[in-house]
């Protein structure tokens, strides 16, 4: 176990929260001390629900540890039951109560109750919150319908032609707690319905158990989510024979990709990408004279692993990014991180170290970083942009409006998303560049005026520049002159990072002691030789 100060995912068991939290009809005994009822908070805080996830905890105290604490456990279950009578009960434990080793999932299932008990044993000292979400999930659909499993497996996606139905689908994988899921449903059924597709279920996001039976009666299920739903779409298949999609449809490409696999898997006429050419903006605003600027721009992209993927594709191939960084904290999806990153030509990152991100961010002096809000963090402290585009997030990144990553609409709001960032950097750049004009005076300030003094000099790197000085006076190494940082402070933001680093490179090899100006042109003549 590692002492961290922040951490991507929770234990396992706040992944079975979000589950519950997300359907309707199901409640959740979790058998915890008194202090793990913080993981609420996530719920009324982050997604400014208005009512508590539908938990019930034990929460014994160090004096229960002296008397029988399975009774407790057993009281608390049959208290849940008669209050907030569920169609399904799941059960289980805390990483702190783990240890005692009262298994309540076994009690639960011993006290002959009528409705159905799911069991849930999540390692909390291997395994985190997705996984916690993904085996939840996994094990109510597969409790609730095993025992519909048919014999011989005879389901065929093409059966809506012989009985004069439209196709219908259902949607898996969204829950609360991830990167906008909500809007993400909307965009994708509208997105469905448009090609004459039904949505059959809708789960976990707003199903109920019942719903969860209903599953089967669809022709296909399209996996919006792999690191909540991929298990469940993988047994529905082997045991009904339901296929699934494999693309997640988050950008244009992505997009075209999704409907034209559900069309060929459900026997509808062929998808037709022309058709739908220009019903995302972003295709056109990212052509546009005001994009072109940005066109080559050095991008780092850390999150989970279906965002990362999509983030990589969209920011090469419909952006003109250069990636030079992708990784994921999701060890789950490390394999398919790994291979985006070598199409990439990169190494991929798979760490759980917001530190270690960090300093690969550093390493890689990228000019835009799209991250968790930890990498918003870690960007805001190099003074380099960033876009939130994965879970871990801060309330900020719940809004109240319709804000979807997927569909057509999700291609426009990434791209506000992405680029304003950088067009916002840029304004900071003009503003240092200009400083010295009359309107620039008098404490004019950018967006980044907290971080900007009335001479337009930027705080974060006067006071890193300070620090290197004195690390640099140390070990010999060369010390920044006021005249050499006033002239490296007039290179553009984007490549500043890169240009320090060669010049106290030259610097140290060439034997001097102190960077002005000089020092910084020779550098600069010597590395383009």
């Amino acid at each position: 176990m590692e002492l961290t100060l922040w951490t991507y995912e929770g234990p396992p068991h706040v992944g079975a929260m979000r589950i519950a939290a997300s359907m309707e009809g199901v409640h959740y005994v979790l058998h915890a001390p008194q202090g793990d009822t913080y993981a609420d908070l996530l719920f009324t805080m982050i997604e400014r629900r208005g009512k508590r996830p539908p938990v019930t905890y034990t929460t014994f105290q160090a004096r229960d540890l002296g008397g029988d604490t399975a009774e407790l456990v057993k009281g608390h279950i049959r208290e849940a039951v008669e209050r907030f009578k569920p169609q399904a009960l799941l059960v289980g434990e805390s990483c702190t109560a783990e240890l005692i080793q009262d298994q309540p999932g076994s009690l639960a299932a011993g006290m002959g109750l009528s409705m159905p008990i799911v069991n849930l044993e999540l390692p909390a000292y291997s395994k985190k919150e997705n996984w916690g979400a993904s085996e939840t999930f996994y094990q109510l659909t597969r409790g609730l319908l095993n025992n519909q499993k048919p014999v011989q497996i005879t389901h065929d996606p093409q059966k809506w032609k012989t009985e004069g139905r439209r196709p219908s689908v259902n949607l898996l994988g969204p829950s609360l707690l991830g990167f906008r899921c909500r809007d993400d449903v909307l965009e994708i059924k509208k997105l469905l319905i448009e090609n004459d597709i039904d949505v059959n279920v809708v789960a976990p996001l707003n199903a109920s158990p019942k719903d969860i039976l209903e599953i089967p009666k669809a022709d296909i299920n399209i996996l919006l989510y792999p690191e909540i739903a991929e298990s469940s779409c993988i047994w529905l298949e082997r045991n009904f024979g339901i296929p699934f999609t494999k693309t997640v449809p988050i950008g244009i490409g992505a997009t075209h990709t999704f409907l034209s696999e559900a069309h060929n898997l459900l026997g509808l006429p062929a998808y037709n990408q022309s058709k739908n050419a220009n019903q995302s903006r972003l295709k056109w605003y990212s052509e546009s004279v005001d994009s072109n600027y940005l066109t080559g721009k050095r991008v780092f992209i850390f999150g989970d692993g279906s965002h990362a993927i999509a983030a990589a594709k969209i920011a090469k191939e419909e952006l003109g990014f250069e990636v030079v960084g992708i990784g994921t904290y999701s060890r789950e999806m490390a394999r398919a991180v790994r291979s985006a990153a070598k199409e990439l030509g990169l190494e991929a990152l798979i760490t759980n170290d917001y530190l270690e991100v960090e300093a690969a961010i550093a390493d890689a002096v990228p000019e835009l970083v799209l991250g968790t809000q930890m990498e918003r963090h870690s960007a805001k402290r190099l003074g380099i942009p960033c876009a939130v585009i994965s879970t871990p997030m801060h309330v900020q990144d719940v809004p109240a409006r319709y804000s979807p990553q997927m569909g057509w609409e999700g291609a426009n709001v990434i791209f506000d998303s992405w680029v304003h960032p950088l067009m916002m950097g840029l304004e900071e750049h003009l503003i240092n560049m200009f400083r010295h004009d009359f309107e620039f005076v008098d404490g004019h300030q950018s967006h980044l005026g907290h971080l900007t003094n009335s001479q337009g000099e930027n705080q974060a790197e006067k006071s890193q520049l300070s620090n290197e000085a004195k690390n640099n006076i140390s070990d010999e190494s060369p010390v920044w002159t006021s005249e050499g940082k006033a002239e490296l402070s007039k290179i553009p933001f984007f490549v500043r990072g890169k240009i320090r680093q060669k010049t106290e490179k030259y610097a140290r090899q060439a034997g001097c002691r102190q960077i002005d100006s000089e020092t910084l042109y020779e550098a600069k003549a010597h590395f383009k030789a």
